[in-house]
């Protein structure tokens, strides 16, 4: 994995979670499926992954799907930006 187009959609998106869940002091979601607002982040925390999300792959999320179950999940994001644009 010498650069970062080996890196899964799945692995980059935890590493967003994982830093903000940090700055938190929050215990972290252990699972892709875990909770994250149960994990610690806040609705301002949501916002701020919607636009890390957007700036990590270049894309933009419309209106339509900037809802609390498309970013409940690092599953649920990834599925999110599978859907927005070409196979990351």
């Amino acid at each position: 994995m010498a650069d970062g187009s080996m890196v899964s959609n799945k692995s980059r998106i935890a590493g967003i979670v994982t830093a903000m869940l940090e700055r938190r002091k929050g215990p972290g979601a252990r699972a892709s499926g875990a909770d994250l607002l149960e994990s610690g982040l806040t609705s301002l925390d949501m916002v701020n992954l919607m636009l890390s999300v957007e700036a990590e792959f270049d894309i933009e999320i419309p209106q339509t799907d900037m809802t609390p179950d498309n970013f409940r999940s690092i599953v649920a994001i990834e599925r999110l930006v599978g859907s927005l644009g070409p196979a990351y």
